[in-house]
């Protein structure tokens, strides 16, 4: 191989790897995608740092096998820990038995908050409803 094609290669590489990066000369576009995975990276880490400190060790452990099973009710639960942790209502680590009854807690206000009410009409069907169904006259 000839240094022209090492240098073909390592050329098409810089421009493979600019590409990734989303940095190129004059692209408006490129560097919000950066910006907003750096963020979430962040809200991510204190969200971690955040549960570590409330939680005991066997609580987290339950919360991992919840988000296992159903990560949306991982995150509500997270979500409700946070919240009371920046609130002030939480006086020390959580156990196992307290996130057990924050889940208990947040069943029931789902269980409400997903009933369906069913209203029929008043004097239902007769004859003349299902023949004007079957187009018959």
């Amino acid at each position: 191989m000839g240094d022209s094609d090492l240098d073909a290669i390592r050329q098409a590489r810089r421009q493979e790897l600019q590409s990734q990066q989303g940095g190129g000369q004059g692209g408006d576009g490129g560097g919000g995608g950066g910006q907003e995975d750096e963020r979430k990276n962040r809200e991510t880490e204190m969200r971690a740092s955040i549960l570590s400190q409330v939680l005991e060790p066997a609580a987290a452990d339950r919360l991992g096998r919840i988000r296992l099973v159903k990560a949306s009710r991982a995150e509500d639960v997270e979500n409700r820990l946070i919240a009371l942790a920046r609130s002030g209502q939480l006086r020390g680590p959580v156990s196992e038995t307290q996130l057990k009854d924050i889940l208990n807690a947040l069943s029931e206000q789902q269980q409400e908050t997903e009933k369906v009410t069913v209203q029929r009409r008043k004097g239902g069907w007769d004859e003349d409803d299902l023949d004007d169904l079957m187009g018959e006259s």
